[in-house]
């Protein structure tokens, strides 16, 4: 069920023609999100990552880039992020794929055909979860997703963060001030621990389209989850773009040539991305 809404979005990084849109996931939440049609019925799907939302800025850069090739966009926020209802979780892999999935189904009811679908972050691992579950898009694109779920986690959370949660049940996590940013629950914890990338790489289908971009600098993520995908899915291709960190701050453009080379070189004359075919 999805319900488009009369007014346009006026934010700075929406051009007039955009359309603010609700969609209901299997939960019955409302997820919003921003439709950019350019006039062709080709789209792609970009899914933002952890704490942040479709207005995050590496979202919109994207969105421009690929928009002036004349291919649609449509950036949302997960369920629990941004407008979206829902509660926030952390960890919620599975239920994040299943968004995207609600998200699919809607834009090829309304005549779309989903090109391709880009996750930056821990949308990234979104995004590879997806293509292991669903059959129904044959481009992904993975931008600095992390291959090996169990690492990051006391980094983010502190260390003895994983016991501690096992014996209480829940940690809260907080920034310097001491403000509660959001609670990890032992429920969400071993979801994102038991989310096994490995197994989920092999699954995925010979005929989907794969390509990782990540920075050789990246803070947050290293770079050898990177290589790890590429082992491990078949049809993948890798670019690393030397000296970029997490969110590409200064190679903005590079990760947006990549991805959009990826797209277009794929895109023409590939009549199997059609949804009927």
């Amino acid at each position: 069920m999805a319900q488009p809404l009369n007014s346009s979005s006026q934010d700075a990084s929406s051009p007039p023609a955009t359309h603010r849109v609700l969609i209901t996931n299997k939960h019955g939440e409302k997820l919003v999100g921003l439709l950019h049609p350019t006039g062709s019925n080709k789209i792609v799907v970009l899914c933002h990552g952890f704490t942040a939302s479709k207005s995050d800025s590496i979202i919109v850069d994207l969105t421009d880039a690929i928009t002036k090739q004349g291919i649609s966009i449509f950036r949302f926020d997960f369920s629990g992020n941004g407008e979206s209802e829902g509660e926030f979780q952390y960890g919620n892999y599975r239920k994040e794929a299943d968004d995207l999935h609600s998200v699919v189904s809607y834009l090829y009811q309304n005549k779309y055909d989903v090109t391709a679908i880009v996750g930056h972050s821990k949308g990234g691992d979104v995004v590879v979860l997806y293509a292991s579950l669903y059959d129904d898009v044959h481009m992904v694109v993975n931008l600095s997703g992390r291959f090996y779920l169990d690492k990051g986690i006391e980094e983010r959370l502190g260390k003895e963060c994983i016991d501690r949660v096992h014996k209480e049940g829940y940690i809260d996590a907080t920034d310097k001030s001491g403000k509660v940013l959001y609670r990890v629950t032992k429920d969400s914890l071993m979801e994102r621990l038991n989310t096994d990338m490995h197994a989920t790489s092999l699954s995925i289908s010979k005929e989907c389209s794969f390509f990782t971009v990540h920075g050789s600098a990246d803070e947050v993520i290293p770079v050898q989850d990177a290589y790890e995908f590429a082992k491990h899915i078949p049809t993948h291709r890798l670019r690393v773009i030397e000296g970029a960190d997490h969110c590409y701050t200064a190679h903005r453009k590079e990760l947006s040539d990549a991805v959009v080379d990826f797209i277009m070189s794929n895109k023409v004359g590939d009549t199997s991305l059609a949804k009927d075919e």
